[in-house]
């Protein structure tokens, strides 16, 4: 079951997210974070998929700041305006809405952060600075997240697992090995041959069911280990 819910972040900005529930009771909640499309059907598709493992999944439109409703596709004359939108978002806005959506499941829950894209880079800014956004995430998970090596050197305050495509023209192999030369014992690097920028996502030229399904399989387990373990 789904539905849009209504949430307030830390700042009184108002913003809708999508929430996706499981059947039965859940075992733990996941933030599912946007790539730079809005809350469009892929989002909303990920979100649900989680429902189905029996998370609690929410996902919030960062967009709502700028304007309500958005949801793009992934070319033509959505691709620009995407991209006016992510020169628009800022770090410590984009925390207090994740931070919003988060408490809004947390409950008694074990709670993650996943994100996409944008959203990657934002799953792994969640678990570095969310502490001071007013979340303590349980683990997070990030998928090409553009941009990572600024802020590498920032130390994650949980397990992080990151997934990146060996042919990402848009993540350069210095940002991956910027997270590497860190060392962090709980930082987990997977990088997939042949994949491109986008790999998970089914609506872009770029999806690789391989490399999407491994991705998967993986994400689960990781967290298994530290939302349900």
């Amino acid at each position: 079951m789904s539905k849009w819910v209504q949430l307030k972040a830390a700042d009184g900005h108002e913003l809708s997210a999508y929430l996706a529930t499981p059947k039965g009771a859940a075992k733990a909640a996941l933030v599912v974070v946007q790539e730079i499309f809005g809350v469009n059907s892929h989002i909303r598709s990920v979100a649900d998929s989680f429902a189905r493992e029996g998370y609690l999944a929410i996902a919030p439109a960062l967009f709502d700041r700028f304007e309500r409703g958005v949801e793009l596709s992934y070319e033509g004359a959505d691709m620009q305006r995407a991209f006016g939108f992510y020169q628009q978002l800022k770090p410590e806005t984009t925390l207090r809405d994740v931070a919003a959506a988060f408490q809004h499941v947390q409950g008694g829950h074990k709670t993650g952060v996943i994100g996409y894209c944008y959203g990657g880079l934002t799953a792994w800014m969640s678990a570095t600075r969310g502490p001071a956004a007013g979340m303590r995430p349980d683990c997070t998970v990030g998928y090409y997240p553009g941009g990572i090596g600024s802020v590498a050197a920032e130390r994650p305050s949980c397990p992080v697992l990151l997934h990146f495509g060996e042919k990402d023209t848009h993540i350069g192999v210095e940002q991956i090995d910027a997270v590497r030369k860190q060392n962090y014992p709980d930082v987990t690097v997977f990088v997939y041959p042949e994949a491109e920028h986008g790999f998970n996502c089914d609506a872009r030229g770029s999806f690789s069911a391989a490399a999407s399904q491994l991705a998967r399989e993986r994400t689960l387990q990781f967290l298994g280990k530290h939302l349900l373990g």
